[in-house]
């Protein structure tokens, strides 16, 4: 072989192995970055490794995964990036009833917050929540009826998730009881000290809880009513299956009479050979539906009357967003308590207020009234019913648990620690560990990217306008409706 022709064929082999190589590095990339595409990020435990791959894939959903067998789940190092950008960044306005995040926090508002003021309420919470640089810490106080207090902690996760490096580090204490525990009356006088701030699922006029969206928005297992969104939809269906006139013509209401006094009274407007109050009231017992497979409680089945009746327990009541989502009118029982999306709404706009006074008498005249006048009637009960569908989508839940732990956290006034009795808790320290139907809720409620949308835009205090005016407006309304019942009954 000559020198010329050994080194030709020298020149052909090195080419042959610079592509041979160039192939093998290509399709180890294509390989690689499949495999961090489809891999669940949280097996990957590289902090540099994970940044380069957020970089690449921002929105990629993250599912939850459970081990087999007796692992213990862990937390990963981090689900998303320490920044986001969000791909439309155009924000809708936030509903009206989110000017009462400014209400509920004024207290604190010259004094801020203190960690002195949060210490004090300790042994009135169930547990403690402190979020630092996107993650979550809970302390338990004390036991929760049922599983309160995970579905409302599965609630914060979810937020975490659909708004990432955007809620602040804060640490903060949680009721999840039926009554507030903040009463006005402990701290009135110049003398008195500032009251310890409580995040609750209701309030009342004489107390300072900071109300917070209820756990039932996650799915209230016990009782087999579905995550918020998924009931929704299923009462949206349901109210297109009879039209209003063909309804029956009487108020309907179906829970347990026992918890409370007024339920006790409302349960007397039952139907008897001696009076007919226009209401249709079906006492439950939730031993035997739990019994019978929960058969006759399906909030879908229940939008068959023309008028429905919201009524408190021993507190304010979670029934209320779903008696609202029929297009029945809703009677409304004055209620003592309060929850975060309902003050807002307008008396013969949204629902019919009734007394605590008369029940019986008030509901008489209010289902003869809208039989009467149908039209008006059905309005109402339209009304209502889209001012839930629309402005309680869990987009808007969202966005309020968004501002109210934001302004929240701009009134602190120290440094958010973890309690030495604190877990970190993440989507598989929670839901992992659970049995179905918990564990099949938590799985239907989760959120499994960040959103595209920021959230919606709060005006500041000054913008919304007296507050005083809108309850003399509201107040004004209930008087009208007096007035009309009494022109009945006198007739």
């Amino acid at each position: 072989m000559s020198i010329i022709h050994s080194f030709s064929v020298m020149k052909r082999s090195s080419v042959s192995s610079w592509v041979f190589f160039f192939i093998i590095f290509f399709l180890l990339v294509f390989a690689a970055t499949t495999f961090f595409h489809w891999t669940d990020l949280s097996k990957i435990t590289s902090p540099s490794l994970l940044k380069t791959i957020k970089k690449l894939n921002p929105n990629t959903e993250i599912l939850l995964k459970c081990f087999n067998g007796n692992l213990t789940p862990t937390c990963p190092a981090a689900y998303f990036p320490a920044t986001f950008e969000f791909k439309n960044s155009s924000a809708s306005a936030c509903p009206d009833y989110f000017r009462w995040i400014h209400e509920d926090l004024k207290p604190w508002k010259s004094t801020g917050i203190t960690r002195e003021m949060v210490e004090r309420a300790r042994d009135t919470s169930h547990f403690r929540l402190v979020i630092l640089k996107g993650k979550a810490y809970v302390e338990k106080h004390a036991e929760v009826f049922q599983t309160r207090d995970v579905f409302t902690i599965w609630g914060i996760l979810q937020l975490l998730r659909l708004y990432p490096a955007e809620i602040p580090d804060l640490e903060l204490l949680f009721e999840c009881g039926d009554r507030t525990v903040v009463k006005k009356a402990r701290f009135q006088g110049p003398a008195s000290m500032s009251p310890p701030p409580v995040f609750h699922y209701c309030g009342h006029e004489d107390a300072y809880d900071i109300v917070f969206p209820d756990w039932t928005f996650w799915g209230w297992a016990e009782t087999d009513i579905r995550p918020w969104k998924t009931i929704l939809q299923s009462i949206e269906e349901s109210n297109k299956k009879i039209e209003w006139k063909d309804r029956e013509p009487y108020a309907f209401w179906k829970g347990n009479t026992e918890v409370s006094s007024i339920r006790q009274e409302l349960s007397k407007c039952i139907v008897s050979e001696q009076h007919d109050w226009n209401a249709r009231i079906y006492p439950l017992h939730w031993d035997k539906e739990v019994k019978q497979g929960f058969k006759n409680t399906k909030l879908e089945n229940q939008c068959t009357h023309r008028y429905k009746i919201y009524v408190e327990g021993s507190a304010w009541s979670v029934s209320e967003k779903y008696i609202l989502a029929c297009d029945s009118m809703t009677l409304f029982i004055k209620p003592k308590y309060y929850d975060f999306f309902s003050r807002s709404m307008i008396p013969l706009q949204h629902y019919w207020p009734i007394s605590t006074q008369n029940i019986c008498n008030d509901i008489k005249f209010a289902v003869d009234w809208g039989n009467t006048h149908t039209n008006r009637a059905q309005v109402i009960g339209k009304e209502g019913s889209n001012y839930i569908q629309e402005k309680l989508e869990m987009k808007f839940v969202y966005d309020y648990m968004f501002h109210l732990l934001r302004e929240y956290a701009n009134l602190m006034r120290f440094e958010p620690r973890i309690p030495s009795g604190a877990v970190e808790i993440c989507y598989e320290t929670v839901a992992c560990p659970m049995v179905d139907p918990w564990k099949e809720f938590m799985e239907e409620s989760m959120v499994k990217s960040p959103s595209d949308t920021p959230p919606c835009a709060m005006p500041a205090p000054d913008k919304l306008g007296p507050l005083q005016e809108f309850q003399h407006t509201q107040e004004s309304l209930i008087e009208q409706v007096e007035m009309r019942k009494g022109e009945y009954f006198r007739v």
